[in-house]
């Protein structure tokens, strides 16, 4: 090929790769704008009504004479921390559905759907009902720790047995993948049943919740017990981008270009681990974030880690407050379990998927 030839192609990728790198920060600046105005949204709404000039007012002018006690208790008190719940929680869950599919290479990966939340849902069951009475004092030495911690096994055991299952000589069967899936999901239904049958009348309280989870619970010493948890593995996240983007060729090509593939793979289980079982610790099971968001990001920005890894933590957030936000208004004074939202957004994207990506399951 002439040398003019070769710079006029070189010059047009650069180009192309800087329209895709500009449209991708663009995309992340926008979503963060989105975030904060439906954080504002979202500190306004629910079974007492306020509207935007006052919750303006408690955040910037919290000294101003015209805010009620009323209104400073529950802004400031209930609703943000429930806010700040629904940030972490949502970004958690999309970060992993994003680092799950990167890693297995397949769009239907997703903590919720594949028996990892299930997992992370029975290890804290688990703390919860027997952890005192079998552990003595070691839930009282980690504190509020002990829930987040344990439910981080029970993610992480549930990751790896999923991975050593579906995965055969460097090569994840999809297929395999959801049966083993389902199959993890109903066995730690079941021993988590077992737990509720044995749990006494405040534990059984305590457990109720998990099934199709809430963000009702929010309270200020539980933004302290995960936040610690959550937040670095946000942060830390992108520094996968590099990893899974050679992934996307295949283990051997990403070997040959330099990445310690299991390294990777054992960086990508912990962070999928730590950021689940943290979410499901303290909201109970919330379902298709992991799966739609990452999704979302990949039509609009393309399949670059860089840019899919920040932007689902943003949309992620985004999108739990907006279905935490039409979960108190549809049944209003009541609250609908944000999980059925979830659910109801959630499947016919599933099924959608399926029937996009029919070739992929066939057994």
């Amino acid at each position: 090929m002439p040398a003019r030839a070769q710079t006029f192609k070189a010059r047009l990728g650069h180009r192309r790769n800087g329209n895709r790198d500009a449209l991708g920060f663009a995309t992340l600046a926008g979503f963060a704008a989105l975030l904060g105005v439906v954080s504002i949204f979202s500190l306004a709404s629910g079974a007492a009504e306020f509207d935007l000039g006052s919750v303006l007012r408690v955040l910037f002018m919290p000294n101003d004479a015209s805010i009620s006690a009323a209104e400073r208790t529950i802004i400031v008190d209930v609703r943000f921390p429930r806010t700040i719940l629904g940030v972490l929680v949502g970004a958690a869950l999309a970060v992993s559905g994003a680092v799950m599919q990167g890693m297995f290479r397949n769009p239907l990966a997703d903590p919720g759907i594949i028996g990892v939340s299930s997992g992370a849902g029975f290890a804290a069951a688990t703390m919860i009902v027997i952890g005192p009475m079998f552990m003595g004092a070691v839930p009282l030495l980690i504190g509020i720790y002990a829930l987040p911690l344990a439910a981080f096994f029970g993610a992480m055991v549930s990751t790896y047995l999923l991975y050593f299952i579906a995965t055969r000589r460097g090569q994840t069967s999809v297929a395999t993948m959801l049966l083993a899936g389902i199959a993890l999901a109903a066995l730690a239904g079941a021993f988590t049943g077992i737990l509720v049958f044995m749990a006494d009348d405040q534990q059984l309280r305590s457990l109720t919740f998990w099934g199709l989870g809430s963000l009702a619970s929010a309270t200020w010493p539980k933004i302290y017990s995960v936040a610690p948890i959550i937040l670095p593995v946000i942060l830390c996240a992108p520094l996968l981008a590099r990893g899974l983007n050679a992934l996307m060729l295949g283990e051997a090509s990403a070997f040959y270009s330099g990445i310690r593939v299991q390294r990777l793979k054992n960086i990508a289980i912990i962070t999928v681990a730590t950021a689940t079982g943290a979410s499901v610790a303290v909201t109970g099971g919330i379902g298709f974030i992991g799966l739609v968001v990452p999704h979302v990001l990949r039509m609009l920005v393309g399949p670059d880690h860089r840019f899919v890894l920040p932007g689902s933590a943003l949309l992620g957030a985004v999108m739990l407050l907006l279905a935490d936000i039409i979960a108190r208004q549809i049944v209003a004074p009541a609250e609908l379990p944000i999980g059925i939202v979830t659910a109801i957004i959630g499947c016919p994207f599933f099924f959608w998927l399926i029937l996009r990506n029919r070739s992929i399951v066939d057994l």
